[in-house]
């Protein structure tokens, strides 16, 4: 029998003075069985980062052919494709053929600076491409925020990210590795 993804509903209010972006978005995020709380958290993040009214969860783990997180515009196109992880770069070019803008967040301390060694050559080339990784010091926390009801504020200003709810607060700087 498969497992069923469990259900998580977030409340984010987002005020992004670095974009000047501020809005409230009410979510409902499935985790998939083979997600981390951290990794799901990511995902969340990722949300708050490129927030706008139109950013949208795809089917992620599920598909293969589909990003985490992605924006289309009103005739279909894919504005924007955000990645998570450390995927290969035959799936990295795919995405930037099928969109305006794409935008990998990795994160995991030890294996980032091995798979950007290995593959910094083939991904500089492209030019809409945009590569942050998240550092581990900032995203492990951010597992303890996961609740099946969240409600999280976050705050981005200077390029520092704020996130918590009434107990706990995460803070992180995301790194550019592409382009730096």
């Amino acid at each position: 029998m498969a497992l069923k993804a469990t259900i998580f509903k977030a409340t984010l209010n987002i005020a992004d003075m670095d974009r000047h972006y501020y809005a409230d978005h009410h979510l409902t995020i499935a985790r998939h069985p083979s997600e981390t709380d951290e990794r799901m958290m990511i995902r969340l993040l990722a949300f708050v980062l490129n927030a706008s009214e139109h950013l949208e969860f795809s089917r992620g783990l599920s598909t293969d052919d589909e990003p985490e997180l992605w924006q289309k515009s009103l005739s279909g196109e894919i504005e924007l494709w955000v990645e998570l992880g450390l995927p290969d770069e035959s799936r990295l070019r795919k995405a930037c053929n099928r969109a305006d803008r794409v935008i990998l967040y990795t994160y995991g301390s030890r294996a980032v600076p091995l798979w950007w060694e290995k593959n910094q050559g083939k991904l500089t080339r492209f030019n809409n491409l945009t590569i942050i990784n998240l550092p581990p010091e900032g995203t492990e926390p951010l597992a303890g925020l996961a609740a099946r009801g969240m409600n999280l504020q976050c705050t981005i200003q200077d390029g520092t990210v704020n996130i918590g709810n009434e107990e706990t607060l995460v803070s992180l700087t995301p790194e550019p590795l592409h382009p730096d």
